[in-house]
């Protein structure tokens, strides 16, 4: 749904009646497919400054939209607000890992981006030798990340025991799951490569 909170000390114009005067709805900077939203306006009971719209909107794709609406008083001055806001397809999404910087001495810092902002989830960067023996496991259990991007997974070269590793190159995996509504959703990255020079 669109949903919008309207005040003026004028009260909201949505008779339609002057040209471009409507309370409008600009989906995606889409200007040729506007939403006119006067008749799913509802005015507060006894107070004409004050009322909400809802408007339903179905088939957005996945991913990142922005949203603009303006609606007018009726002493003819316009407002406008804006906002932007994330479709969530149905499944859990890690995209983008990498590690910064790479080629490195001393450490590097893995991140990856996701779709799943502001909800716990458990953490798990595995790396490997080039033969595919595993040599580390990073894990970060009910990290919470108020944006799409982690950034927040530091790693100092060094095995499961302690131990500095040859310097090479060594493959490392990200993945993420999370709990919602009891059921467990995961995701993998696919396979990068890191080099540490010593």
């Amino acid at each position: 749904f669109i949903y919008v909170v309207l005040m003026d000390d004028y009260g909201i114009n949505v008779s339609g009646s002057g040209i471009g005067h409507d309370i409008e709805a600009v989906l995606d900077n889409d200007n040729k497919n506007s939403f006119i939203l006067n008749d799913f306006y509802e005015a507060t009971l006894d107070n004409y400054k004050k009322g909400v719209v809802r408007y339903p909107l179905s088939n957005l794709k996945p991913g990142k939209h922005t949203l603009k609406v303006t609606a007018w008083d009726l002493a003819n001055n316009p407002g406008e607000d804006y906002i932007e806001f994330v479709v969530l397809d149905r499944g859990l999404v890690l995209q983008n890992a990498w590690n910064y910087p790479n080629p490195f001495y001393n450490s590097t810092r893995f991140q990856f981006e996701h779709n799943r902002p502001g909800i716990p989830m458990d953490i798990e960067v595995r790396i490997y030798t080039i033969e595919g023996k595993l040599v580390k496991t990073i894990e970060k259990d009910g990290f919470i990340s108020d944006g799409y991007r982690v950034d927040d997974l530091p790693w100092d070269g060094r095995s499961d025991g302690g131990g500095e590793l040859d310097k090479g190159i060594y493959v490392y995996k990200i993945k993420a799951s999370f709990n919602v509504n009891g059921a467990k959703e995961v995701s993998e990255s696919k396979a990068g490569k890191l080099v540490i020079l010593r």
